[in-house]
């Protein structure tokens, strides 16, 4: 069975997935339904969940990328332009401009190569859409390319690098799609746009999002969530220190030393040099919590009520809900970013829940 064959007969789509063959299928607008999300077996823990869902590997038949780098902040004075990497999976010339298209935002550390981000393309990409992933500046190995560091607060580089495939495609249909940190930027973004969003955007998907970032600081650093800080933080750390050393005056490493936290990464590199008076105020002023209520774009959010780190405030919930163009799903079960469920390829099921259910999302709305 092909993965376009089986994303038309998964369980649950309602008829809200009809496709053709594979990736030159075109999409058909319909109905999204969603369905339960059950836990695969052995795996109904959070950590379990968690863990599980980022070093689980996805199989992967897109074909090679066409990589494409996109301007998102200009030259000024002595400093240089910054740019991000996106590696582009464009279907035929002939229909490309027709087809829906997805931008794909990783988190925290990620990148267009985490695993997430490739499980997606590939369900989109076989099922007729144009896909864009996505690396945030200095991702994927693109440090050198932007004299700036990257923080969540950038929802304007996602915006940038929409309006730069829409003008040149001609594309008639996208979709922004962000997990965690990226879920953030795609949430600023639709409500900072507001009722001017261009037309051509037809949905947002945000999964596990950090939109209220000192909540999810605070959760961060609570000793069962440990072992996610101090991964971030090596890595954080070393993309840092790398940055100075391409960046020699524009950035001191002595800044790191002695840094333990999340937050205190935040206050002391993160705010620093973004122009934040503290961790505080970087948390408040990029969280797309203070927005959300603005959002005027079909919009799906995928968050686990047991996700460990990701937390979303009780007056957050209040504004998501009360939103009419937001459909909130939140599961009891599913960790970060996760949502590992029973796999039955007899029905088209790989067990990734929040994959599936957000590709019937962007297609009933594409």
């Amino acid at each position: 069975m092909s993965d376009a064959e089986a994303i038309e007969q998964a369980p649950g789509a309602g008829g809200a997935v009809q496709q053709a063959t594979g990736p030159g299928a075109k999409a058909r607008p319909a109905r999204f339904e969603s369905q339960a999300f059950v836990p695969r077996r052995f795996l109904g823990n959070t950590h379990a969940q968690t863990i599980a869902g980022n070093f689980l590997p996805r199989e992967n038949h897109l074909p090679a990328p066409t990589p494409e780098l996109v301007e998102v902040s200009p030259a000024s004075g002595s400093q240089i332009a910054s740019v991000v990497l996106c590696q582009c999976h464009w279907q035929p010339t002939e229909v490309r401009a027709e087809r829906p298209a997805a931008i794909v935002v990783h988190g925290l550390e990620g990148s267009a190569d985490s695993q997430y981000v490739v499980g997606n393309a590939n369900k989109l990409w076989c099922a007729g859409a144009n896909v864009i992933r996505m690396n945030m500046r200095n991702c994927g190995g693109t440090e050198h390319l932007s004299p700036t560091l990257y923080h969540s607060g950038l929802s304007g580089d996602v915006d940038a690098v929409m309006r730069f495939f829409l003008e040149r495609e001609r594309l008639e249909s996208i979709t922004l799609i962000g997990y965690s940190m990226g879920g953030n930027l795609v949430l600023k973004l639709a409500g900072e746009l507001g009722a001017d969003a261009p037309h051509q955007l037809r949905s947002v998907v945000g999964v596990s999002p950090a939109i209220d970032l000192d909540s999810s600081a605070t959760a961060l650093h609570r000793p069962q969530n440990r072992i996610y800080e101090r991964r971030f933080l090596r890595a954080m750390l070393k993309r840092f220190r790398r940055k100075a050393m391409l960046f020699p005056r524009a950035f001191d490493p002595n800044r790191a030393a002695g840094i333990r936290s999340l937050r205190e990464f935040d206050d002391r590199i993160t705010a620093f040099y973004t122009g934040y008076h503290s961790a505080e105020d970087y948390y408040f002023r990029v969280a797309a919590a203070r927005v959300v209520d603005r959002i005027a774009v079909p919009t799906l959010i995928l968050h686990a009520i047991d996700d460990p780190f990701v937390h979303i405030a009780r007056e957050t919930l209040a504004a998501l809900e009360a939103n009419p163009h937001i459909t909130l799903l939140q599961p009891e079960h599913g960790g970060h970013c996760a949502f590992l469920g029973p796999p039955d390829r007899a029905r088209g099921e790989d067990g990734y829940w929040a994959e599936m259910t957000l590709l019937r999302f962007v297609l009933a709305h594409a």
